[in-house]
């Protein structure tokens, strides 16, 4: 992957190459392989490169051989040979032997319904100098980002925030934003922490012309109506086990060695054994992270994925210290607060693994997709609770929270979410830090119903549409940002498999019943995995990648936690309640209960304000910390 900038003028005002520079400069990270600038009129590109596919070839921005057509792209286009000879057979001049290109042809010939043919994981602007049209899209499910703003007289775009800020005034906190942010841990497109800075939804293009007017197009939409019968049994197996092994064969396409996260999870572990298969015995490096902590230290499980495997196996070691180290610079890349403790172990991880590898595939995605979260099998039991009227059931829900100890943690959250005072603010809450009646104790006018339009438009039982609901906001503003930032930090590219959009649109007409079994989710995943992995690992309890912070907050980062929350010159407890912000802080430290979760949301919104709305924006290098 790599790292794109660009601006276009419409007050008849030249491109300043200089500013493309600055831009790109903070995109080193993305790019270390090299960087290129081209100017065509108004319209300005700027690109940094991590080679992966065409090394020695396929310089960017590239200009189409047939015209005066220019792109500057983000990503990879796995399909690419096919395409290619696709475009060799319309006789289709091609120049180079990588998929920048084939995505450049493909737009000159077909415009953005070309994407309709392109497999791959994508951010791109394509400027047809004849027409003066600039396009800027984005890849299906939003694994790679964009950004963009506009300025006096231009609207400039990039890969991160960050590269947006040396072209316009000093950053600004989005204040509508921020209750976004304590509800979700991000913020839904197209909005941004920042003020005047917008974020591309997934799967859309939006056209710039060359008077400035701004069109957003959705090209593609997760399939929101059912489609057919569903598929269930022995043919719903079949399809997607063929699914994800084309998946995972794609995602292998590279001219670099590409290696692999393993948690000891399902997820991971599947993707590693469909590697180990396509690669007929040849080597896979797997590379997983531990935090000395048997609660949640999951490294004996992957070392024995990996024996059974096959693999290359390589352990990093997480502690309080790279927390405290790593915190402000891993803001700075994530262009907000790093919303998820696994953050910092993801990017270990990656930075570890940069010395041996160029690409880690992941298994995000199978959990929002295949039902895989504990939230989706309590839903149907809480049914009679959530029938409820919210008067009786908003303050009964608050109080039976209170009374259930730490040690039944998700019987709590499933409390939590039932105050939600509707459908929609029940599925948000699920993942929420702050409820709606938190939030308004934080901060005056917050907490007011939020809708969720994503439920009401997805057909299907309640399973599909929750489904459909946490691949439009946890999946894509969450999870996915935090996979692209945190491994781009480290100059290294993640692909999940699970995410292929064929394998998406599959698994949307997969049965609930296939999904989610009793207390068990991802049932059709298990069942797949029974062919490659032991089966303790297929069937061992979901505990995902968690972070020990509730001891570490009252041990080794004690005194750092305070002094971000309730210290002199604290953004959190100047803006928002201090009293509140002090009662979770001493009901953590005394252990009345744990609240890891809501201290992480307020540290890390701390720890981003200080990094960028405080005049000081830090320049950080991805080469410039130990592995």
């Amino acid at each position: 992957m790599c790292g794109i900038v660009g601006i276009r003028r419409f007050d008849g005002r030249p491109i300043d190459e200089a500013l493309l520079r600055t831009m790109a400069a903070q995109l080193h990270h993305r790019g270390p392989d090299g960087d290129g600038f081209r100017v065509f009129r108004d319209v300005g590109f700027g690109h940094t490169r991590l080679s992966i596919i065409d090394l020695a070839g396929s310089p960017q921005p590239m200009t189409s051989a047939s015209g005066p057509f220019h792109i500057t792209f983000n990503g990879e286009i796995f399909n690419y040979q096919e395409r290619r000879r696709a475009l060799a057979q319309a006789n289709v001049p091609l120049r180079t032997h990588g998929d920048t290109e084939v995505l450049l042809e493909t737009l000159r010939l077909l415009g953005l319904k070309g994407l309709d043919h392109l497999n791959g994981q994508f951010a791109f602007a394509y400027f047809d100098e004849r027409a003066g049209t600039l396009l800027l899209a984005r890849d299906r499910l939003g694994i790679l980002p964009l950004y963009y703003a506009e300025g006096p007289g231009f609207v400039a775009f990039a890969s991160e925030v960050k590269a947006l800020l040396p072209a316009l005034p000093e950053p600004r906190l989005d204040e509508d934003a921020l209750e976004d942010y304590l509800t979700y841990r991000s913020v839904p497109p197209p909005n941004t922490l920042f003020a005047g800075v917008k974020k591309l939804t997934p799967g859309t293009a939006l056209w710039i012309s060359a008077d400035g007017k701004l069109k957003h197009e959705t090209w593609w939409q997760l399939p929101a109506e059912l489609r057919g019968e569903t598929l269930t049994g022995d043919a719903a197996i079949t399809a997607v086990t063929e699914g994800l092994e084309r998946a995972v064969a794609g995602r292998l396409v590279a001219d670099v060695p590409v290696g692999a996260y393993l948690s000891g999870g399902l997820d991971s572990s599947l993707t590693v054994a469909l590697m180990k298969k396509l690669r007929q015995g040849g080597e896979v490096q797997t590379f997983a992270a531990g935090f000395n902590d048997p609660r949640y230290d999951e490294l004996p499980y992957a070392k024995q994925v990996s024996e059974a495997v096959g693999t290359t196996h390589h352990e990093v070691h997480v502690t309080p210290q790279d927390f405290q180290q790593l915190w402000s610079k891993l803001s700075w890349h994530r262009d907000g607060p790093i919303s998820e403790p696994a953050d910092v172990a993801i990017f270990r991880i990656a930075k570890y693994a940069r010395s041996t590898v160029k690409v880690l595939l992941s298994g995000e995605g199978s959990d929002e997709i295949f039902g895989g979260y504990p939230k989706y099998a309590y839903e149907p039991k809480l049914a009679k609770f959530a029938a409820l009227p919210a008067f009786l059931r908003v303050p009964l829900m608050r109080f039976g929270e209170r009374l259930l100890p730490a040690s039944k943690n998700r019987a709590r959250q499933a409390a939590r979410a039932l105050t939600g005072r509707d459908t929609a603010e029940r599925l948000q809450t699920w993942f929420a830090p702050f409820t709606w009646y938190e939030r308004r104790a934080l901060k005056p006018g917050f907490g007011a119903l939020r809708t969720l339009g994503q439920y009401e438009r997805c057909q299907g039982d309640h399973l599909r549409r929750m489904l459909y609901v946490d691949c439009h906001t946890w999946l894509a503003d969450n999870l996915l940002e935090r996979g692209d930032r945190m491994s781009m930090a480290a100059s290294i590219e993640n692909r999940p498999p699970f995410l292929d959009h064929e394998l998406v649109e599959l698994a949307f007409r997969v049965d609930s019943s296939m999904k989610v079994r009793g207390h068990s989710g991802k049932w059709i995943v298990k069942e797949i995995a029974r062919r490659y992995l032991p089966a303790n690992i297929v069937d061992r309890k979901k505990v995902g990648f968690r972070v020990p912070l509730d001891e570490w907050f009252r041990g080794g980062l004690k005194d750092y936690v305070h002094d971000l929350l309730l210290g002199r010159d604290s953004f959190v407890s100047k803006y928002l309640e201090r009293k509140m912000v002090a009662a979770l802080l001493e009901d953590h430290m005394r252990g009345r209960r744990s609240e890891e979760l809501r201290l992480w949301t307020l540290l890390g919104l701390e720890v981003w304000q200080r990094a960028f709305l405080r005049g000081v924006i830090p320049r950080y290098s991805a080469l410039d910390s130990r592995p």
